[in-house]
């Protein structure tokens, strides 16, 4: 699983990295101790509206946002939720009720310095970052959804009375675990190599079981590359969270 992670970029340096023709003005501070339910920067390819699914050439747009950070599907009455969304199966994601129509067209890149895992020996946990020292960037494999309260019955449409706005909600594929860090935990997020970014956001591609497979498949290259060194406690936000002490 992926419980905590960095992210120090600004949306202008990720949307550098990541080739994007939009950067939305939302600004999030540089964190080392990003949580569940916090806003976070990720990355979606959209079409207009009347092109989504048609199969026809459209226009495609990679935009650098924000989201809450757990998904929420639209069918939810909520924003809370009874169960933890911030993760994703990769083997169940399809067909799950929550997961399976962001699957279809929905995906997004979370990028992420590094996140942190923990090693539980009896009932002793050990924090861990684990980095990508190659490109010094993860991409994440995520899902998105836009959620907002339903409208009250009687109400849609009254004089006066403005919806609520949407809000955009996230999730991160994990895996089993495999590497380096498969000796910490036995869950990895799925993480993207630049070749697969492309087919993994591209909304005018329908998202299957299959999709999601060929994604865990391709994130092998950078599991096996990945870097992990023990950490303190997490405690606060900064840059001394990350800072290693013992080597694994």
């Amino acid at each position: 699983m992926c419980g905590r992670y960095a992210n120090t970029k600004s949306g202008e340096e990720l949307g550098r990295y990541f080739v994007a023709d939009e950067v939305d003005e939302v600004r999030l501070s540089p964190s080392w101790n990003i949580a569940p339910t916090q806003r976070i920067h990720v990355v979606v390819d959209t079409v207009p509206k009347d092109l989504a699914g048609s199969g026809a050439d459209a226009p495609v747009t990679r935009r650098v946002t924000t989201a809450r950070w757990s998904l929420v599907p639209r069918f939810q009455k909520e924003l809370a939720s009874k169960y933890p969304t911030f993760n994703a199966r990769s083997e169940t994601a399809a067909e799950k009720p929550t997961f399976r129509s962001s699957v279809v067209r929905s995906r997004a890149l979370v990028p992420a310095d590094g996140y942190y895992e923990w090693l539980t020996v009896g009932k002793i946990k050990t924090p861990y970052f684990v980095t990508d020292p190659e490109e010094g960037e993860l991409a994440f494999a995520g899902l998105y959804s836009w959620w907002r309260p339903p409208v009250a019955a009687g109400s849609d449409g009254a004089e006066g009375i403005e919806p609520e706005p949407w809000v955009l909600t996230a999730t991160i594929l994990t895996r089993a675990a495999a590497g380096p860090a498969a000796r910490i935990h036995d869950r990895i997020p799925v993480m993207l190599p630049r070749a697969e970014w492309d087919t993994w956001l591209d909304p005018t591609i329908a998202g299957d079981h299959a999709l999601v497979q060929h994604a865990v498949a391709a994130s092998q290259t950078v599991i096996e590359r990945l870097a992990v060194h023990e950490v303190a406690p997490l405690r606060g936000d900064g840059p001394e969270l990350i800072a290693p002490l013992n080597p694994l």
